[in-house]
């Protein structure tokens, strides 16, 4: 019986996919599987899966669509159905948990809420320095080995840093909004079948915010564990990006907000809710 899959997102990032999965391998929380939301990656991304299942204690399962442009939310909406753990954490391809993320996870989570985490960002040079041994050894989030590779003293260290009573402090002053992040968010499947999944219409831009706005409207609260839930954000381009998909989004996310809408007919079932 699994007790939380992890739904990590991907596109034709073997390298970056590569780290990410050996920092599964690190996690002291062992009764997990790590489900591939795979946008229509080439053939290189399945030769890194086939060897990395071969490879890695945790089961891997490969959810993979035609490449259709940036369509994040469709393969997440597969990957969600395709899951068999009765707890979703979400993150992403380029994301190397702690050792102890997934606990800090199972620990946090509770009926009623999702949790909402946060990242710490990487250049691109430490990001591309970082090796097998630095993640297995957790050095990629010790702040000394951090800062001999350039990275400068900041309040956001502090992601890296605090422990215990600390961290809950900080998560609890952050003036950060507890959202759902696709990077570093987690809640009960069954809450996120009830608003059905991610809305298919959007693409890059907040559209995971938006399901986090739609159980929001559903009754489900959200505990915030930025500080205490820790991933380092691997650096990358994104030519996905446009300012047209972002208004879109926007529109809709207002959309589900002032109608206080739960349900989108655009997500896991297509059609609209039966009112009972």
């Amino acid at each position: 019986m699994i007790n939380i899959s992890v739904i990590i997102s991907t596109y034709n990032s073997e390298s970056w996919l590569e780290k990410v999965l050996w920092g599964y391998q690190t996690q002291t929380f062992r009764n997990f599987e790590v489900v591939i939301a795979d946008d229509g990656s080439g053939p290189k991304t399945r030769e890194l899966i086939e060897k990395m299942q071969e490879e890695v204690k945790y089961p891997i399962v490969h959810v993979w669509q035609k490449d259709d442009g940036f369509q994040k939310s469709r393969i997440l909406n597969k990957a969600i159905e395709a899951s068999r753990g009765g707890y979703i954490l979400m993150s992403d391809g380029d994301c190397i948990p702690r050792a102890d993320f997934l606990e800090v996870h199972d620990n946090y989570k509770e009926e009623g809420y999702f949790l909402s985490g946060g990242y710490f960002k990487l250049p691109m040079n430490v990001s591309e320095m970082i090796s097998k041994e630095d993640i297995l050894t957790g050095k990629c989030f010790d702040m000394d080995w951090l800062k001999k590779h350039g990275i400068k003293s900041s309040f956001k260290n502090n992601k890296l840093t605090s422990q215990g009573m600390k961290s809950k402090f900080l998560n609890f002053v952050t003036p950060t909004n507890a959202s759902w992040n696709g990077h570093n968010s987690s809640g009960w499947k069954k809450d996120i079948l009830a608003v059905n999944g991610m809305d298919e219409r959007m693409q890059y831009g907040g559209q995971d915010r938006e399901l986090g706005e739609r159980l929001f409207n559903y009754g489900i609260k959200s505990k915030q564990i930025r500080y205490s839930a820790v991933c380092v954000h691997l650096d990358h381009k994104r030519g996905y990006k446009s300012q047209e998909s972002i208004d879109k989004n926007n529109a809709i996310r207002k959309h589900t907000r002032d109608s206080k809408q739960t349900w989108t007919p655009y997500g896991i079932e297509k059609r609209e809710k039966q009112q009972s």
